[in-house]
Parts: C-alpha cells; sequence; structure tokens
C-alpha cells in the first residue's frame, strides 16, 4: 500500500539494541495472556506500519499498548515498511525499503513482542520492491527471504512462540510456510497470503505465474481451514490476509447501488473494475454456504479500520450474517484492535477498536 510520506527505520546495530531495549522495558509489563476460566480470550490485530517518521515512535506506542495487555497472541496484517514508489521521490523521508536493515528491525520488533506474533506478507513487504531505484530487489528473492525468516516451522514468533501448522507440511505446497493455521478456545484461526490490489498480477510473466501458484495455494488453505473447523466443531473461523479483496465489486447489482449512491448519481455507470480476487470471493462464499458458525475476515491495505458484513451469498443474495469484514488501523493512524472472544456470546467476537492516547491526532490539546 503507498504512503505519501516515508520515515526513516532505525538501521543497523543503534536499530537492534533499540528494539532489544524495548523488549526488555515492556517485557515486565505483566505475565502471559491465560485463557480465563470461562473460556474467554482476547486477541490483537494491527497492520500497515511503520511507515512514516513520525510513526516510527507511535508504532513503538502500539507496541507497548499491546504488551500491556493480556492477550492470547497478536497478528500484523503486512506492510511493515515503506513502499518503494514514494521512497523513490524523496529518500530523504525514508530509511530505504526491501533492505536487509528494514526486514532486521522489523523482525526484531515483532520479537519484542511479549505474545505469540504472526505476520501475513502485505506489497510493500515484497511484490511492490521492484520499482526500487536505490539498490536492486527482487520481489522472489525477498519473498524467499522472508518465509525463511518470518516463518519457523511449526510456531510463531514473539517472545512466547504458541505452535502453528504451516501449508508447507503439505508437500504439495512446500513452500507456502506463511499460511498457517492454529486453534485456541474452540476458534480456528489462519493466514492466507493475498497482496495489494492486483495480488501480484499484469506486471511480468514471471510475477502472474508466482500469483497462480500462490492463490492455488490460499484457496486450499481456505477450504482446509473450514474443513477443519467443522471436523473438530470450532466455534467459530478467523482468517487474517492483507489485501483487501474488494468485496463490494462482487455485491449483487441493487446492493451496490445503494452503496454507491451517495457517490454516483442513480442511473449512471457503477465502478466494475477488473479484478484479482474472485476465485477468493468465490470460495469464500461457497464456504459459508454450509458453515453457520462465526467467522471474521481480518485485512489491511486500505487503512480505514471498520467493522462490516461485505460477503453475499449466491443463492439467496443476501449478505452472509454470520460473516463480518474487519479492518486494522493504518498509515497514518497508529492504533491497534482488540478481539474478545467470548463462547458465551452467540455473536462470539466483539470487535473493539483501541485508541492509544500517546498517538491521538485530534483533540490533543483539549
Amino acid at each position: 500500500m503507498n504512503g505519501e510520506a516515508a520515515s526513516e527505520a532505525f538501521i543497523g546495530i543503534g536499530r537492534t539494541a533499540m528494539w532489544c531495549m524495548l523488549a526488555g522495558a515492556i517485557a515486565a509489563a505483566g505475565g502471559c495472556a491465560t485463557m480465563q476460566g470461562d473460556g474467554r480470550f482476547d486477541f490483537g490485530a494491527i497492520g500497515d506500519m511503520p511507515y512514516t517518521r513520525a510513526q516510527e515512535p507511535e508504532y513503538r506506542n502500539v507496541l507497548a499498548a499491546l504488551n500491556a495487555s493480556q492477550l492470547a497472541f497478536v497478528v500484523h496484517v503486512g506492510d511493515f515498511q515503506f513502499d518503494a514508489r514514494p521512497y523513490n521521490q524523496n529518500p530523504a523521508l525514508a530509511s530505504m525499503p526491501c533492505v536487509e536493515e528494514s526486514y532486521e528491525a522489523i523482525y526484531d520488533s515483532f520479537q519484542s513482542v511479549r505474545h505469540p506474533l504472526v505476520l501475513t506478507p502485505g506489497d510493500n513487504d515484497w511484490a511492490d520492491c521492484w520499482p526500487l531505484k536505490a539498490k536492486k530487489a527482487d520481489p522472489l528473492e525477498l519473498l524467499a527471504r522472508i518465509r525463511a525468516r518470518f516463518y519457523p516451522e511449526g510456531r510463531s514468533l514473539g517472545q512466547r512462540p504458541m505452535a502453528v501448522t504451516n501449508q508447507s507440511s503439505d508437500p504439495a505446497f512446500a513452500i507456502f510456510r506463511e499460511n498457517l493455521l492454529w486453534t485456541i478456545g474452540g476458534v480456528t484461526f489462519a493466514t492466507i497470503h493475498t497482496v495489494g490490489y492486483t495480488d501480484n498480477t499484469g506486471r511480468t510473466p514471471q510475477m502472474d505465474a508466482e500469483h497462480q501458484e500462490r492463490k492455488t495455494a490460499n484457496i486450499a488453505w481456505i477450504k482446509r481451514t473450514f474443513a477443519e473447523a467443522k471436523s473438530a466443531g470450532s466455534r467459530g473461523v478467523v482468517i487474517f490476509t492483507q489485501a483487501n479483496p474488494g468485496f463490494e465489486n462482487f455485491w449483487p447489482a441493487d446492493r451496490k447501488t445503494r452503496y454507491f449512491i451517495p457517490f454516483i448519481p442513480r442511473g449512471q455507470a457503477l465502478p466494475s473494475p477488473k479484478s484479482a480476487f474472485g476465485d477468493y470471493i468465490a470460495t469464500l462464499a461457497g464456504a459459508l454456504e454450509d458453515f453457520d458458525k462465526p467467522v471474521l475476515y481480518f485485512h489491511g491495505d486500505t487503512h480505514l479500520f471498520r467493522t462490516d458484513k461485505p460477503l453475499y451469498s449466491t443463492e439467496t443474495g443476501r449478505a452472509f450474517e454470520n460473516f463480518t469484514r474487519v479492518e486494522v488501523f493504518g498509515w497514518p493512524d497508529s492504533h491497534w484492535v482488540k478481539i474478545e472472544v467470548d463462547p458465551s456470546d452467540p455473536q462470539l467476537f466483539v470487535v473493539k477498536p483501541q485508541i492509544v492516547p500517546e498517538n491521538r491526532a485530534s483533540r490533543q490539546s483539549k
């Protein structure tokens, strides 16, 4: 996801030392999160940060807030560095993305979190690194590096790693270490690796081939997630990914017209862009047709915190009542989302945006 300003990441040893000091300071904030006696637990989600110089200290504030909370785990939904294209326009505003120092710094920041931490990559993190002018950046090489560094086999990151299942444990999908599956408190969680506006399509034949291979793996992983949830009698499913798939593009015509009336007068053509996400939407909708437990779908990418019910059934033409999309905060807003999981609540999930006081942009002086 593009940013319009950038930020210098903490470089080299000094940056690593800063994260280590941060880890030491906040590790003392409290013990590990444990499930409550009634089966309730909380988890946190962030994404699209840190981008800018102003956001780097704000990102540290977010991490401190996460560490001060009792959480079962934290997920970063991708775009952990600045976009290469605006960086090219003004390198003075940002540290160089897509280089070893950037990956080292974000890894160290993740390891400063006292909870288990899971990442699903974003387009800024590898796919959109190719325009970088200051240094050659091969997206596929960077993707391989991310898979090797951020996805140890069978466990998460963070100071208290949790057990996860990597899709790479299936020989048919041996390279897809980043697609993860885990269960806590009778809830099934999964990451799905989709990125940006195009999911890495339309640039080169090589990138289109990467997209197709990854899409095949992603669709298989979505299907496995719901199959395992049904087999285990899960209370619900939570999916984390980076890309905003543009649910609205796939709405029934009457719902799409109603949605766009405030922006496009009735009778004028509604937007109908080419989308790389149609197969994902169809797979999700197909899974929801015979899964009646609550489902949360987290993404970042467009930096607009929201919760809604944007997935429609092709059988009824109505929204799936048990499906909720949550988009996390992102640059320039440096906050996080807490989800309370309460088995006694028929909705199961309670989504609570967490505004970090130190990062408030409005009414700071009042």
